[in-house]
């Protein structure tokens, strides 16, 4: 695999590092716990008060704890696996290693920029950087030319690339609407609490949204290119979401209000996602030849 000295090193850098986040965040419960907190919008926050989030809202930082978790006992796990396969030679390793990356920059970009400024801030920098890197030379380590013919002909293009144009279309409509109705009425947006922005909706709006309209298309008419932002993006989809369905759990227990609406969305997607990933698996043709390129 092209880079793979790299970026086995890489993921190395990411699996002791993160690891060592996770562990901290949800072993951590020092300070006074919960209390309240006058925000500049006006809003009044119930703030976590210990742990490594103690200056997290409570809704946040029950977040925060549910991604870790996930990260921890199936982001880890997962990046170890899918590296061992991919050093194997197997296809299904590269998709599976470059879409895991992906989980870690998306989680650690948005550490980096959304939580409030805790003793692991410098871990997160390291990790959002060791991510980044490593995503990106995976990605340019595919011969993308080459990858339809290492798909079977009955990979069900249309049914996945559907699934991610309506996925895409309804978080980013969702995510509008959160953000357009308050802007029109000159208020700030609902639940922004003591952040300063809405980092995760810019990351989806700005990122994921046009990413998985572009895969989408390019799948549906079978387009090298296609095969691969589909595989990453559906897969780098089920650790996210899992994270989600985990959060949702646990800001209910924090006393949270979710709706069920909205809860029972999430775990149909997240059902939806693994079956997609089953599929695609499923429909690699792992023969000799390669879609990646063995240079250093």
């Amino acid at each position: 695999m092209k880079n793979q000295k790299s970026i086995s090193i890489l993921v190395l850098i990411i699996t002791i590092l993160s690891i060592i986040a996770t562990s901290f965040a949800i072993f951590s419960s020092q300070g006074p716990g919960e209390y309240e907190y006058q925000s500049i919008f006006g809003e009044t926050v119930s703030i976590y008060g210990k742990g490594l989030y103690k200056h997290d809202s409570v809704s946040m930082a029950a977040q925060a704890i549910a991604q870790d978790y996930v990260t921890l006992f199936l982001g880890v796990p997962l990046l170890v696996f899918s590296l061992y396969l991919s050093r194997k030679g197997w296809l299904k390793g590269y998709l599976l290693l470059t879409g895991t990356l992906g989980y870690f920059l998306y989680t650690y970009v948005s550490y980096s920029f959304l939580s409030m400024y805790n003793s692991m801030f410098l871990v997160y920098v390291i990790l959002m950087s060791a991510s980044f890197f490593a995503f990106t030379l995976a990605m340019m380590s595919f011969e993308i030319a080459k990858l339809p013919l290492f798909f079977k002909e009955k990979l069900p293009v249309k049914l996945i690339g559907g699934f991610l144009l309506f996925a895409s279309f309804v978080f980013g409509m969702m995510w509008l609407a959160k953000i357009v109705q308050p802007f029109i009425n000159h208020s700030p947006t609902e639940g922004i609490e003591h952040y300063t922005t809405l980092v995760i909706q810019a990351l989806d709006l700005g990122f994921v949204v046009p990413v998985g309209i572009v895969a989408g298309i390019l799948l549906i008419r079978r387009m090298p290119f296609g095969y691969l932002l589909a595989s990453v993006i559906i897969i780098k989809d089920i650790t996210l979401l899992t994270a989600l369905s985990a959060m949702i759990f646990l800001q209910i227990q924090a006393g949270v209000e979710v709706s069920s609406i909205v809860m029972a969305f999430v775990l149909l997607l997240n059902t939806i996602v693994i079956y997609l990933m089953f599929l695609i698996l499923k429909n690699v043709k792992e023969v000799s030849g390669t879609a990646i390129s063995y240079e250093m």
